[in-house]
């Protein structure tokens, strides 16, 4: 697949798409009721934990608000507040990211000998940005490929860059694009960074990141992609 600019250049490219995952779960209402589920879910008590609910296990009108908040700010689906696999899965994907802190290569897996670089840890869906052993920049939730359409692991470097770039497939806005294998890029996207299931191989951003990745990284830079997404 191909994507081109509006400008006519050509770059082959994968595009995120907005596609949220549809859940359906065991006990709860259907995912067009406009009401919230009065069934508690099996991540009930990690759920209202992470929220800062009671812990209690016990599904209450104003636990249930508070998922369904939760769900509708990253496009989980069927919004109707229920603590199922994937909302913990959300979750606890964030806690895992805040546990990073501010030494997300502690364990070394992104090359240290490289000079600049740009890391993307598809296990805990992070990228940063570091020089040698120093950290420059990050590290920042990313959104990568969903089953079937994963980000490629292993060491590449950015080849191509297109600020203004378009999918030629979806019609699809990719800002500040720079492509480092194949069809796969950074680029922003107008979503929650936890927006399931993932896109179609890139590294969506939100703007503010991908702008400064912009600035930062320059064609040749290289780049390393590890480790599996959930699911995936």
């Amino acid at each position: 697949m191909r994507h081109i600019s509006r400008t006519g250049t050509v770059a082959a490219g994968i595009a995120a798409l907005v596609v949220p995952l549809a859940v359906t779960v065991v006990g709860a209402a259907p995912a067009q009721a406009a009401s919230c589920t009065t069934s508690k879910g099996p991540y009930q008590k990690q759920v209202e934990k992470f929220l800062g609910r009671p812990v209690d296990g016990k599904q209450s009108a104003a636990d249930c608000k508070a998922i369904r908040a939760f769900q509708s700010k990253h496009g989980i689906t069927p919004t109707i507040g229920y603590a199922g696999p994937v909302t913990w899965g959300v979750m606890d994907l964030m806690n895992n990211q805040k546990a990073a802190g501010k030494n997300p290569n502690k364990a070394g897996k992104c090359p240290t000998n490289k000079g600049r670089i740009a890391c993307v840890d598809l296990t805990r869906q992070l990228s940063w940005i570091q020089n040698g052993k120093k950290l420059t920049y990050g590290p920042v939730p990313v959104r990568t490929g969903r089953k079937g359409y994963a980000t490629r692991t292993g060491l590449k470097k950015i080849y191509w860059r297109h600020k203004d770039h378009v999918s030629s497939i979806y019609d699809v806005p990719m800002p500040y694009s720079q492509f480092f294998d194949g069809g796969q890029a950074f680029h922003s996207a107008n979503l929650s960074m936890w927006n399931p299931p993932g896109s179609h191989g890139c590294v969506n951003m939100t703007k503010t990141v991908a702008a400064t990745y912009w600035t930062t990284l320059k064609t040749g830079d290289p780049v390393y992609v590890y480790g599996r997404k959930p699911g995936t």
